[in-house]
């Protein structure tokens, strides 16, 4: 039965603004801890999900909806594709594209007018990027045998020659109060006047953020000239 063009207007309207609200709350998380695709992005699929469905419900009834949630799942596919960025060993942007279907997903619920099952996809995409985000953190922080670790991180600092001793003290309280245990520490000397000391980690996986900030720390310590981090496959 065909709405009055007013209350189909107002309905639509309501589906769209709800796929805006809940694609920005999802964007606004991005967004704060700087991702690929924040705010506008995620609020641009949604929406766009949104219009898809909505025009689909009004020109073909359920069955034409269906196959246009189809198209919006493979158009958000290739999206998705363009935030994954693979460097050397990491590949970056995974949790990126999927967020994306996820506010797809929250999108085509809110413009087929299901706002009960629109309003918990949000919540569940969200809660996926924020309360289980600790718990990755830590189950990446336990330590590996040696032949199980994938990747191996490595911490470097060029310091001045002579100056080492006293460095190596601070840099392992600083990196196992930061949660980086060492595993192992090697010292080669660096040119005529420097030393390089090179902080093998323990752990088998890091949280990048987390790292730079301890290297940030480590760049301010006396006679330390130069830090920099870098992921290796294990040995």
């Amino acid at each position: 039965m065909m709405q009055a063009p007013l209350e189909g207007l107002v309905q639509t309207g309501a589906d769209l603004f709800l796929a805006f609200v809940l694609g920005a709350l999802i964007g606004i998380e991005r967004q704060w801890r700087q991702r690929t695709a924040g705010l506008r992005t995620n609020t641009l699929v949604a929406v766009g999900a949104a219009i898809f469905v909505d025009l689909a419900l009004r020109m073909g009834g359920a069955a034409e909806a269906i196959r246009v949630v189809a198209y919006v799942v493979s158009g958000v596919g290739f999206l998705g594709a363009g935030t994954i960025m693979k460097e050397g060993a990491n590949v970056r942007g995974l949790n990126t594209a999927a967020t994306l279907w996820g506010s797809a997903a929250v999108g085509a619920c809110a413009g087929a007018e299901e706002w009960a099952p629109a309003l918990l996809a949000a919540a569940f995409v969200l809660s996926a990027n924020t309360l289980l985000r600790p718990v990755v953190n830590q189950i990446n922080r336990r330590p590996l045998d040696t032949g199980g670790t994938e990747l191996t991180t490595t911490v470097y600092l060029i310091v001045a020659r002579g100056q080492e001793g006293d460095l190596r003290d601070a840099v392992t309280e600083i990196l196992e109060k930061g949660g980086y245990p060492i595993r192992e520490m090697r010292m080669h000397p660096f040119g005529r006047q420097e030393t390089e000391i090179a902080a093998t980690l323990l752990t088998s996986s890091v949280v990048e953020e987390e790292l730079d900030r301890l290297v940030e720390r480590l760049e301010h310590l006396g006679d330390v000239h130069q830090v920099f981090w870098h992921q290796s496959p294990g040995e």
